[in-house]
């Protein structure tokens, strides 16, 4: 079967579209210094020639629902700004302020003659000159990227109605129709490709000096890890207690710097594409046992209990094992930290192919400002918070990249001083 024409591989390439929609997204929103970004997209629905505009893409908030307000709230704008296909400045979003208070940008992503959406960007800070050029060259862009889709989606069309036709003057027309589109598709081939290795050139530096510091952070590290263990299990018995508790101490700050470097790292790698999702069967009662247990010398040290809460039945799934063991360990760990008394209740059902589980604790919560921020990288509350709650403040940033990773969503709901819900659903096979 033509590859063209292989159902596989067009639900592959719009998995791939879309992934590359959310990237950009997320790279648009980091250079905007913390911003916010939307990309919106308006194609033909439903064999209709009516455009409908809808929100393909967003990064920069705190859950989905947010996004959506944010696109609804929008959305006018966004159709003035296809239709006329100029861009314009709008002021702050009410319900975002902070990350949008230096302005909302829409610019249309045109290709030549066709408006294929609209890239619209908040900034926390004014926008200057290069930062709107940036806008506009990555609204450029993402027109060409989605012209080459919509290329691909007729030549398909035009191939299989070749294919079906029996008439010889009919064939020769549509011939000609497939050639003048496999010519633009190649030219675009060409573009994009251009584009690609000037961004991979940026890319290679940055991941060069990422794999460096790696190699050079982690090797010592975890020989210094080693050579505490080795002590404590080799001379444990001449030890004092006073050296007991401090090479202890030593390990376990160690072992969490080890954990921090590892979760840079895999944002990192996140980032460039570089952690694949590795389908395979899971026993989810499992991985939640697993996750407990990593952190149970946490639990013991306080009066707090973790509860589990399946709906049944619960068969096993297909999902990736390795990151969603990494999701929960962080949520827990995250969960532990911030409860000093109480329950943490970890909730699990399995509904029409997706996997919903929740982890609550009755912790400090967090209060209704900082909320919006809390899947920021490298975000503490306040100076207080991190001085007396250790982290980097990677967690929940690496927590909502992975799902993200894995097409799914993640949302936060939480009263200061009563505690926080963490909820994640992920799209799984339901195996049996």
């Amino acid at each position: 079967m033509d590859a063209l024409t292989d159902p596989g591989q067009n639900t592959s390439r719009k998995q791939q579209l879309a992934a590359d929609l959310r990237m950009s997204a997320s790279r648009i929103a980091e250079r905007a210094g913390g911003g916010l970004a939307l990309i919106f997209v308006a194609a033909p629905e439903n064999g209709s020639p009516e455009n409908t505009t809808r929100l393909r893409a967003a990064a920069g908030f705190p859950v989905a629902e947010t996004a959506r307000d944010a696109a609804q709230a929008l959305m006018a704008t966004v159709r003035e700004v296809i239709t006329s296909g100029t861009e314009q400045q709008l002021g702050a979003l009410p319900s975002l302020e902070e990350r949008s208070k230096g302005g909302m940008l829409i610019v249309p992503m045109n290709l030549d003659d066709r408006c294929h959406g609209a890239l619209a960007v908040g900034a926390p800070d004014s926008m200057q000159d290069d930062l709107r050029e940036f806008i506009e060259q990555e609204a450029s862009k993402l027109g060409l990227l989605l012209d080459h889709s919509r290329i691909r989606d007729e030549l398909e069309s035009v191939q299989k109605e070749l294919a079906g036709l029996r008439d010889g003057e009919g064939s020769v027309d549509n011939s000609h129709e497939v050639l003048e589109l496999s010519e633009a598709l190649f030219a675009q081939d060409i573009e994009l490709l251009r584009n690609n290795e000037k961004l991979g050139k940026i890319e290679k530096l940055k991941n060069d000096f990422i794999e460096k510091m790696s190699r050079e952070l982690r090797t010592p590290l975890n020989s210094i890890i080693e050579s505490i263990i080795s002590v404590l299990t080799g001379e444990n018995e001449t030890l004092s207690d006073n050296s007991k508790v401090s090479l202890r101490a030593a390990l376990d700050d160690g072992t969490e710097f080890l954990r921090t470097l590892q979760n840079i790292l895999d944002l990192w790698k996140i980032k460039q594409r570089e952690l694949p999702v590795e389908i395979q069967e899971v026993n989810f009662r499992e991985v939640v046992d697993e996750a407990i247990f990593s952190v149970q010398d946490r639990i013991s040290e306080k009066p707090v209990t973790v509860e589990q809460r399946f709906s049944e039945p619960f068969p096993k799934i297909r999902t990736d094992l390795a990151k969603v063991n990494q999701i929960l360990f962080l949520l827990l760990e995250n969960a532990v930290k911030f409860t000093a008394r109480g329950q943490i209740t970890i909730t699990a059902s399995l509904e029409d192919d997706q996997l919903k589980c929740e982890v609550k604790d009755t912790g400090i919560g967090i209060c209704p400002d900082d909320q919006p921020h809390i899947f920021d990288e490298f975000f503490q509350v306040d100076e207080l918070s991190s001085r007396t709650y250790a982290g980097a403040g990677l967690g929940l940033a690496l927590v909502r990249d992975l799902v993200v990773l894995m097409d799914g969503d993640v949302a936060v709901k939480s009263d200061a001083g009563r505690g926080t819900a963490v909820t994640f659903q992920l799209p799984v096979q339901i195996v049996g």
